[in-house]
């Protein structure tokens, strides 16, 4: 909680995903075309991935991450137009969010990508379902094939300086993108997406079923904080994560507290926007509770870009809604260690008993 891991050259793969997200929203706030701006930010974050690999792996990385997230736009969006009147109901967020975080769990595991797991994804399909009255089909995919087509290039454009160029060949992309799998990694997969999905699909439940009691709305909050403790290598580092979200997240609401005050235009909206996506790619591998502190007023702002609606009820509803799927997730983290406890316990007491 207290320390920060050391740099990696990560100002390099922050500036590339930060302009993957900022030119095409300018040029959207430019256009005037702002309702198509949730699909250019989804589609941005195909950047993200090999951020440190070399050229051949970042490529590989980068066209397989933008396909499989150019599919959950489409599932999402066209999820939001086959519902009564383009208004998709919280139980259908949820079962369809907890479809694409299992699916694209085992996507992400065979074709090891990195950073691992849905969370992305989970985020993509809900919100862009959760969107009222949808933009034209043809715009907001042609959006979102731009913007991930934009950050290939962003991708490749450091091989313009001779010191980052990496080797390029056609038999060193091939290579690249032969993914194999051993039994045991198979395995491990599984059971990971299985996590994922008990974890969405608990979250997706509970927010919704309190949501509807207390008033508030997001239910794919806590989904998207439930997944974010199964990333790490143990136990104790996965319920850290969790504990990181809670208080990232509360320190970030008061930075976009401040920012909401000063009723920023829509072109200050995406410098901020591209700014807490800079920082939050900086920290992302290096401290999680700073990087929360970026990425909270990011991912609202994004949404106040795009939707109209009072940023005191996004405040309210962020908050319980991390809550929520943070502590589901620390509990489905906890929960095989907690049984092996259990048995080891039991048996030692039929022991004694004997």
């Amino acid at each position: 909680m207290f320390s920060i891991g050391p740099a990696r050259k990560d100002h390099q793969a922050a500036i590339r995903v930060a302009a993957g997200l900022f030119i095409p929203l300018i040029t959207l706030v430019v256009l005037g075309r702002l309702d198509l701006a949730i699909f250019a930010s989804f589609g941005a974050f195909a950047g993200i991935y090999g951020r440190n690999e070399p050229h051949r792996a970042r490529i590989v990385a980068q066209v397989r991450a933008g396909l499989l997230m150019l599919a959950v736009i489409l599932a999402a969006t066209l999820t939001a137009r086959l519902s009564p009147g383009d208004l998709v109901s919280p139980w259908t967020i949820v079962v369809g969010t907890t479809v694409v975080a299992w699916a694209c769990t085992v996507i992400v595991g065979y074709w090891r990508l990195r950073p691992a797991g849905s969370l992305f994804h989970i985020f993509a399909y809900a919100a862009i379902a959760s969107v009222p009255h949808q933009p034209p089909l043809g715009a907001a995919m042609l959006t979102a094939v731009a913007t991930v087509a934009l950050c290939l290039l962003i991708g490749l454009s450091s091989r313009v300086h001779p010191g980052h160029r990496t080797p390029l060949t056609w038999a060193g992309v091939r290579a690249a993108w032969r993914v194999r799998l051993g039994a045991d990694e198979r395995r491990a997969l599984w059971l990971e997406s299985l996590g994922y999905l008990v974890a969405a699909a608990v979250a997706g439940v509970v927010a919704t079923i309190v949501g509807q009691s207390l008033g508030f709305g997001h239910n794919y909050w806590a989904m998207v904080a439930a997944v974010v403790p199964l990333v790490g290598h143990t136990t104790r580092h996965r319920v850290a994560r969790g504990l990181q979200r809670i208080l990232g997240t509360m320190v970030g609401l008061v930075v976009l507290a401040a920012i909401v005050a000063l009723t920023p235009q829509a072109w200050a909206m995406v410098l901020l926007i591209a700014a807490c996506q800079f920082g939050a790619e900086m920290l992302i591998a290096r401290q999680y509770f700073l990087a929360q502190v970026c990425v909270t007023p990011l991912a609202l702002m994004s949404t106040l870009l795009v939707v109209r609606v009072d940023p005191l009820d996004l405040l309210h509803d962020r908050f319980i809604d991390t809550v929520i799927g943070a502590v589901v997730g620390v509990a489905v983290v906890t929960a095989p260690s907690a049984w092996r406890r259990w048995i080891h316990w039991r048996s030692r007491s039929e022991q004694l008993d004997w």
